[in-house]
């Protein structure tokens, strides 16, 4: 069982089954959202993230044309993404975990739309222009 939390602990979450992939997504909404060069997500299994403190400070942003971000309305902290008009919390931001998240990132994505103020690093793994392929 994987715990987390937002920046100032109001949500707490759990994920209870291994993720499925990491990768990081270096889009103009990841980077924004973050204030970061990429942002370093899991996939997890429909089912398996479960808020069990503060799920009434979940904020949600609907990008139009992706994937629902959110986070907490207290802090701002970037926490979950799910595909539009679900509720499986499915995308996990690494950075909100308490500890070993045990999966590294496994590839680069919309690397086209990359920070030009840090080179991505020459890590070996995949680099693609738009969305990983599935």
């Amino acid at each position: 069982m994987l715990t987390g939390a937002c920046g100032c602990g109001a949500i707490r979450f759990e994920v209870a089954k291994p993720f499925v992939s990491a990768s990081y997504c270096h889009c103009t909404r990841c980077r924004r959202r973050t204030g970061a060069a990429a942002s370093a997500n899991a996939r997890a299994e429909p089912g398996t993230v479960r808020v069990v403190a503060g799920e009434e400070h979940l904020g949600v942003w609907a990008p139009e044309g992706g994937f629902e971000k959110l986070f907490c309305g207290l802090c701002g902290s970037a926490l979950f993404s799910r595909p539009p008009g679900t509720t499986d919390l499915t995308g996990v931001r690494l950075g909100a975990l308490d500890g070993d998240p045990g999966i590294r990132p496994q590839w680069h994505q919309f690397v086209a739309y990359a920070a030009p103020w840090e080179p991505i690093p020459d890590d070996g793994l995949p680099r693609y222009d738009e969305r990983a392929p599935a």
